[in-house]
């Protein structure tokens, strides 16, 4: 793969790139990603002709057909104690599997259920904005695209559906296989997703073009858009990653043996740039893979920490697991999360173990706070926690749910969390630091 992969880094000349897609002759133009701060969505925006990027304020319409409910309308359960939140959202029957948070502005929620429902709701008073209807299995997947302008959801069938939020109607639906994971590109009205069958989908939406990318015969079970928004990481069930090449449609890179997993991997990231790539599995170990050459530069493991792959560790564990994982933004730190409850923060420079904090009950996600080195995780306890990687220490942590928490979400200023829980309900909490 090393000549594939000297192919893929010297395509990275040009100052536009095009993703091709199947069906008629339209392409997509992605602006290249600038190291620096500007952000390069508002000039992809201007160049897209068949979307209407126009916003439109949502208080035009006077459907008064939300809720607003208070905090602490009673909800029982085995984790009663303090309500830290600020608003609470009810409208869901059943768990409350996953929310995204609108990234223009910050005030939209999307969250999909148990219930085969999924709403767009709004953070600041938990007002219903509209139902995406249709959905005949749980809602698992949810997100806005780069603008704000379109919504996703996508169900466990395989059913994806697309909104536009301005005017909330559907302007976009498929079937694919049993869904596995969904995202948006970072700066296009481009669709990814990853089913149970292999494949790795990538849509043009409204119209639907389309393109796949043909993994092993087995799930693909987590994905990423790098930042420069012509390739993905994909993970699979049977321990291999690919690099693929969103353009050519071809994998760059392909690990897997002793330089992949030894079980399903369970979650993918990368840093802000996109040189590096992280990966994990019910393996317990996590991958530091060079996003450039293909090659595994670090292994990390519970308490110990390898700077080369071992075949001979890595045995699929029975109680514990990499549940997910994050580069912080600041410092060279990547924090880890497992299913027994701890929150490992590696150095990256020197591939030793900083910290473990250790929680009372499993990790379900974490979440750098950008442009800090705080981390954020949620458990199966219900609580959402602060941390303070540098030092180890807990800063604070935030109550209200009666069940585990299965997802959540924050705001770019880190002002708000949003989470979705077992207990039928999403949170809005307001994060207040004397650190800040």
């Amino acid at each position: 793969m090393e000549s594939e992969s000297e192919s893929g880094a010297a395509a990275d000349t040009p100052p536009l790139e095009t993703l091709s897609f199947h069906g008629d002759e339209e392409i997509i133009e992605v602006v290249e990603l600038d190291p620096g701060p500007p952000d390069p969505a508002d000039d992809l925006a201007q160049e897209m002709e068949d979307v209407d990027f126009e916003e439109e304020e949502e208080e035009e319409d006077g459907n008064e057909e939300g809720w607003v409910l208070e905090p602490q309308e009673g909800v029982v359960g085995s984790m009663e104690g303090p309500d830290d939140s600020e608003v609470t959202f009810a409208l869901h029957t059943a768990s409350v599997f996953c929310v995204s948070l609108d990234p223009k502005t910050n005030t939209l929620a999307v969250t999909g259920g148990e219930d085969d429902k999924a709403f767009v709701w709004r953070l600041s008073d938990g007002e219903l904005l509209f139902e995406c209807a249709g959905h005949k299995d749980s809602v698992t997947c949810a997100g806005f695209s780069h603008d704000s302008t379109l919504v996703a959801t996508g169900d466990m069938s395989g059913l994806l559906k697309v909104w536009q939020v301005d005017t909330k109607e559907e302007v976009w639906s498929f079937e694919a296989g049993d869904l596995e994971w969904m995202e948006w590109h970072p700066r296009a009205p481009v669709l990814l997703a990853g089913t149970a069958d292999g494949n790795t989908w990538m849509w043009k939406v409204p119209n639907g073009d389309c393109k796949t990318f043909q993994g092993p015969n087995c799930p693909a079970t987590c994905g990423r858009v790098l930042p420069d928004g012509k390739r993905a990481v994909v993970g699979y069930e049977d321990g291999t990653i690919r690099i693929w090449d969103l353009k050519q449609g071809n994998p760059i890179h392909v690990l897997k043996g002793t330089e992949g997993h030894q079980g399903p991997l369970t979650c993918v990231a990368t840093n802000q740039d996109g040189s590096l790539i992280l990966t994990g599995s019910v393996d317990c170990q996590a991958k530091l893979v060079s996003a450039t050459t293909g090659k595994v530069v670090g292994v990390f493991r519970p308490e110990t920490v390898a700077s080369q792959p071992n075949l001979g560790e890595g045995e699929e564990s029975e109680s514990n697991s990499v549940e997910s994982l994050g580069f912080c933004s600041v410092m060279p730190l990547a924090a880890v999360g497992y299913l027994d409850g701890t929150l490992a923060i590696y150095d990256l420079s020197t591939q030793t173990l900083r910290h473990q904090c250790q929680h009372q009950s499993g990790i379900v996600q974490l979440l750098w706070e950008a442009g800090t080195a705080v981390v954020y995780t949620c458990s199966l306890d219900g609580i959402v926690r602060l941390w303070d990687a540098r030092t180890g220490r807990l800063l604070t942590d935030y109550r209200g749910h009666t069940a585990e928490i299965l997802d959540f979400a924050l705001s770019k200023d880190a002002s708000l969390v949003v989470t979705t829980s077992g207990d039928h309900k999403a949170k809005v909490f307001c994060v207040q630091r004397p650190d800040r």
